[in-house]
């Protein structure tokens, strides 16, 4: 056995050093070198050595160096361990994250794997809205303080987004953070409370109608009387809502929003515009108009002229207009004089772009046929075609119809959806204004040619999507029967063209409503939901917002007078036929459709 100094080499060695001193030699880094090579030594041998006494003289003075104070330090104290999240419930049930269509006063139950500090429960659980305004709860705790089960002290906003957010300032009963935070988001439901005062379905109608006309007579503008293209547009007109604008005031002038003299005076303002002020093109009306100057303002770099399309729409107005005002007064006299203008002046022929078999929607002076878009259906534009196609100074021949916009046919669907057969267009519809703006004035029942019967058009679009909606194959919330409508307007992105091939979960108010002589049934449900249950909502000084969802949940502010002017003319086109008898009373509509090869008895 090897000794040293006369002592067993398995016995301990002592050295003269205390515990603090080793803690030191343990800890200083930096001499970490010279107690490798310490320990390197063989022991017996340092030990024995004559050196021994000034070797351990010189590793004191090195240990002793790696305190910075010269005093001893604490014990180091090991941290509290972090703990978790390991479980949620709301209102019993665990379904992620996320949360829709939840009551106003929901509970939520987030569980941990350790007791909590109930004093850091106020800045470590964050409820909020999702405006960021803070939300009071209450707190009951379960499983020894591990479970917190929380309820706002109030009852929440309806349709309204809020989250919990459990952040790493929650601490533990033992003094530990949360290691992850957590978010819970919750979107409450809808309040199924009604918002207004019943009333009769008469007087609804009539509410609907009068708040909507609002937005084309009250809001006109003040120096053309045309209509603003939305609600924030300022000087900027637009051609195609100005003609359902016309038509509004008509409807208005019927249910006795205002005088026929108010009427006919906010006509004779526009008629003039249009002919002294309003720049066009070959005849045609650009999209969008100065309110002010009638200058064009471009809808985009390529579209600075004419529009054929928005140009049909002021036309139909005004033909309308014209049917209505047919008094043998110098006045009403004038204001049919002053449309009859502005309906010949329109070169509708010139738009084949060099006697093509078709017409183009735009042409500018600058850009000329740039745009190269050639009008072919089905889509929103029919009534483009029946009034060239009637035009007595520049019309088209029926060839053009035929070949151009029905393209010999293959326009044509013939495929069933929901049980429901498609005549024509896209799959599934396409947006529902394909069914609302050429039949403002055309009236399209027992209306025949040899690619469809756009009364069953109409009824099967209309059908088909409220049939997608009730379906709801997305499961979004708050689509059914009552809530449905997918046609262009406005959404939580900007502006789109919704339909069931093109879904985000926003609901149009003007597609169920403008769908009222097709689908009454099932449009009058949605004029009751969106009134009594959404009303505080969506219900204005000038009728329905543009849009909203429920799913998410997102509210527009807008107006647009291409949404609004459907509604209160296809609910008076269901009330009473009007503004069909008006356009369809002009002879040279009778032309213009017998022309193209219809038929029918409004003929």
């Amino acid at each position: 056995m090897v000794t040293m100094c006369g002592v067993a080499a398995r016995q301990p060695l002592f050295f003269p050093l205390n515990q603090n001193i080793l803690k030191k030699f343990s800890a200083c880094l930096l001499n970490l070198y010279y107690v490798k090579n310490f320990l390197k030594m063989e022991i017996g041998e340092m030990i024995c050595s004559k050196k021994t006494s000034v070797i351990f003289l010189l590793l004191f003075i090195m240990l002793s160096g790696c305190s910075k104070s010269g005093s001893d330090p604490e014990p180091p104290v090991n941290p509290p361990p972090s703990f978790d999240f390991s479980a949620l419930q709301v209102d019993g049930v665990f379904d992620g994250f996320d949360y829709k269509g939840k009551g106003l006063q929901p509970e939520i139950r987030l569980g941990f794997n350790a007791a909590l500090l109930k004093s850091s429960l106020a800045t470590g659980i964050v409820f909020r809205e999702s405006s960021g305004a803070i939300v009071n709860y209450s707190v009951q705790y379960r499983n020894g303080d591990s479970t917190v089960l929380i309820k706002p002290e109030s009852p929440l906003g309806y349709l309204k987004s809020y989250n919990i957010f459990a952040n790493t300032t929650l601490k533990s009963a033992a003094g530990g953070s949360l290691r992850t935070p957590v978010t819970v988001n919750l979107k409450t439901g809808i309040d199924s409370s009604d918002k207004f005062p019943r009333i009769t379905e008469t007087d609804l109608l009539d509410l609907v109608q009068k708040n909507t006309f609002r937005y084309f007579y009250d809001f006109g503008h003040p120096v053309s009387g045309l209509s603003r293209e939305r609600n924030s547009s300022g000087d900027l007109v637009t051609s195609g809502g100005s003609g359902m604008g016309i038509m509004a005031i008509l409807v208005g002038i019927k249910r006795n929003f205002i005088t026929r003299t108010e009427g006919l005076a906010r006509l004779r303002t526009i008629t003039d515009f249009l002919l002294n002020k309003a720049q066009t093109y070959h005849g045609a009306f650009p999209h969008w108009l100065n309110g002010s100057t009638g200058a064009t303002i471009k809808f985009s770099d390529n579209d600075n002229g004419a529009d054929l399309v928005e140009t049909s729409y002021l036309i139909a107005g005004l033909l309308s207009a014209r049917q209505y005002f047919n008094a043998n007064t110098t006045s009403e006299n004038n204001l049919r004089n002053n449309i009859n203008t502005l309906w010949n002046n329109v070169e509708w022929d010139w738009f084949r772009q060099n006697n093509q078999q078709v017409l183009y929607w735009h042409w500018s002076a600058d850009k000329g046929w740039d745009m190269n878009m050639k009008i072919k259906g089905w889509n929103e534009c029919l009534i483009t075609y029946i009034l060239a196609a009637s035009s007595a100074t520049h019309t088209i021949p029926a060839s053009v119809y035929h070949e151009g916009w029905a393209s010999n046919g293959t326009m044509k669907n013939g495929t069933t959806y929901y049980g429901i057969k498609l005549p024509l267009g896209p799959a599934l519809g396409g947006p529902l204004f394909f069914a609302h703006y050429s039949f403002l004035g055309i009236n399209p029942n027992q209306l025949k040619d040899q690619y469809a019967d756009y009364d069953v058009q109409n009824q099967s679009h209309s059908l088909i999507n409220y049939s997608y909606c009730k379906a709801n194959p997305k499961k979004y919330y708050g689509y059914s029967d009552s809530c449905w409508g997918l046609t262009a307007s406005d959404d939580f992105n900007g502006y789109d063209a919704h339909s069931p091939t093109n879904d985000p979960g926003v609901i149009s108010p003007t597609a169920a409503l403008s769908s009222m002589p097709y689908a009454p049934t099932e449009s009058k449900a949605a004029l009751h939901f969106f009134y009594y249950k959404l009303g505080d909502r969506i219900f204005k000084e000038h009728g329905f917002t543009d849009a909203f969802s429920l799913d998410k949940p997102w509210f527009a502010d807008s107006f647009l007078a291409i949404d609004q002017g459907p509604i209160i003319i296809m609910i008076e086109n269901f009330r009473s036929g009007m503004i069909w008898d008006l356009l369809m009373s002009a002879p040279e509509i009778k032309d213009g459709l017998a022309k193209l090869g219809f038929t029918s008895p409004h003929l």
